[in-house]
């Protein structure tokens, strides 16, 4: 079989070739309309920062570079404050802030009678007796809008939904409400809902993770551009910076924070694809994939040590041969990698780069300690003060009078705080319109009006200062965070790809929930509600948007 030209020279041919064949006088008849993909493929890598995709991009030769050769928004947004996991994953494939998608944090608050955990996990089906935030049975209730996919199911019940991620919260929010295959990585194995058949290839893909895990893992090679990041940084003595991803026999944990974690979902993705037949039917079909390798790594061992540096190298290999599969079936498919939030590097690393000013919260700052000094300060009894992430809420058991004075006392204190920036209550957030101007423009007002939800938000919203983490006490396995409502946690890239599509880069900002009324007009599919716009990715005169 003659072998393809390399896509650089494909890419001079094609931008050549009608420029030798007309003349000043030809007018180019106009491209015909493409069809619609068959597959698209949506893929969150979780805690891959715009900073982080910027650092890299230069060493990319795989997945990455082939999506540089696609469309390129440098400057995603996460546009809301709370940058975590849940909410992020939750505006991906709805096209719908957290403020509508009712996925606030990864936890909050709920002080409806008869709960005794108060703390609810956000895929966690409270109704299941004994139910935790820590003990829980997944579900999808708590997404309060549709999915992409779900719309592509109305519009063609044909159209095949799959979800795969290292994370259940990642399967859960892109998948959505109507799937046909949903697995994540529970800690021990892949699971789905309860009941629900295993298919052959979920099953290859345990037993092959299993045999994994059993054995020891010797020392990565790290490539050659990793070494000036080879050196070891001490965190309340752990050490991290020069790690290889050297594991135990039979430690799980430590396999999830490593590139083999993102190459087993990519595996497991190629295999539904393959045996599903997915973009081989009448209708397009969609897959969702939830790549967490990246997260679990920056929160244990930062973002700029050997460790995020060789992960960086083989997830792009890992993409490159998982795109080599979808090439080799011949499907038309669509990709779109972004990610959930993003993050910077940890603190102790941070001070030693000439970053002065990074520093852990204080003990003060939290809610059990403000909410002691109230109670006392008032002469009540019991904890007055509840604290889910970024939320403070006022125990619903006081009576209405006094729960108002709580909240001003406490509003008055975190506002006094060195280290705050703003203490936002309930009301100021809910009278701030949403916001409608570019996002880095934003208040922080209006970046947690976005993420605001009046059932599940708390009373009293905390916005650290710039590079202040809310880590207090770092420690084994978490040494860096995210989850501010800065630019360095929300922003990342966004980034399409399709065969045939003509390159371009646009550095202005976008936001996450542009990318399904994007998707949606690529495939015919009218999005009507969402919070974001359909960005045209063809720069030619056709605008694929108005369709």
């Amino acid at each position: 079989m003659k072998s393809p030209l390399p896509l650089a020279a494909a890419l001079l041919l094609a931008s050549a070739a009608p420029a030798l064949a007309q003349t000043p006088a030809t007018v180019p008849a106009p491209a015909a309309p493409r069809p619609a993909p068959k597959l698209i493929v949506a893929i969150s890598v979780d805690q891959f920062s715009a900073d982080l995709f910027a650092q890299y991009r230069n060493r990319f030769t795989g997945g990455m570079a082939r999506l540089l050769n696609g469309a390129v928004f440098p400057s995603g947004y996460q546009s809301h404050a709370a940058t975590e996991t849940c909410p992020g994953h939750s505006t991906i494939l709805t096209g719908y802030r957290p403020a509508h998608t009712g996925i606030i944090a990864n936890n909050w608050i709920d002080q409806s009678v008869g709960l005794e955990d108060k703390v609810v996990y956000c895929a966690e089906d409270t109704a299941v007796p004994g139910s935790t935030h820590n003990k829980y049975t997944v579900t999808d209730r708590t997404l309060k809008v549709p999915t992409l996919g779900e719309r592509m199911k109305a519009a063609n019940p044909a159209t095949r939904v799959v979800s795969v991620a290292g994370k259940d919260r990642a399967a859960v929010m892109m998948g959505g409400h109507k799937v046909d295959e949903l697995w994540w990585w529970d800690g021990k194995t892949y699971s789905s809902y309860a009941g629900r058949a295993v298919p052959p290839v979920v099953q290859r893909t345990r037993d092959a993770v299993a045999a994994l895990i059993a054995r020891p893992q010797g020392p990565l090679a790290m490539p050659e551009w990793c070494k000036p990041l080879d050196r070891p940084v001490t965190v309340n003595n752990v050490t991290v910076g020069q790690g290889r991803f050297e594991r135990d026999a039979g430690d799980a944990t430590a396999f999830r924070a490593s590139p083999a974690a993102d190459a087993a979902v990519l595996a497991m993705a190629a295999g539904l694809v393959q045996d599903m037949k997915l973009g081989k039917g009448p209708a397009p079909d969609l897959i969702a994939i939830g790549l967490s390798a990246t997260d679990y790594i920056g929160h244990s061992r930062g973002t700029q040590g050997t460790e995020m540096c060789i992960q960086m190298d083989q997830l792009d290999q890992a993409l490159a041969g998982f795109f080599q599969v979808l090439d080799e079936s011949g499907i038309d498919y669509e990709v779109m990698l972004t990610a959930d939030h993003g993050a910077h590097d940890m603190t102790e690393r941070q001070i030693e780069r000439a970053m002065p000013m990074e520093t852990h919260v204080s003990p003060e700052v939290q809610a059990k300690a403000v909410g002691a000094a109230i109670a006392k300060q008032m002469k009540l009894e019991g904890p007055v003060l509840l604290s889910a992430e970024s939320d403070v809420y006022v125990d619903r058991n006081l009576p209405a009078a006094t729960r108002a004075r709580v909240l001003a006392e406490a509003k008055r204190r975190y506002s006094a705080m060195p280290q705050v920036a703003a203490a936002l209550t309930r009301d100021e957030i809910a009278a701030t319109p949403m916001p409608t101007s570019p996002p880095e423009t934003w208040t922080l007002a209006e970046r947690a009006r976005a993420s605001f939800d009046p059932e599940r938000s708390g009373d009293l919203l905390i916005l650290l200062k710039p590079r202040v983490t809310t880590i207090e006490k770092p420690g084994p396995g978490y040494v860096e965070t995210h989850g501010s409502p800065w630019d360095y946690d929300r922003r990342v890239p966004i980034l399409f790809w399709r065969k045939g599509m003509t390159p371009f880069e646009q550095p202005l900002s976008v936001e996450t929930v542009d990318i399904v009324p994007t998707l949606g007009a690529t495939i015919g599919l009218k999005t009507p509600g969402v919070d974001g716009r359909c960005l045209d990715l063809d720069p030619g005169p056709a605008d694929t948007c108005a369709k």
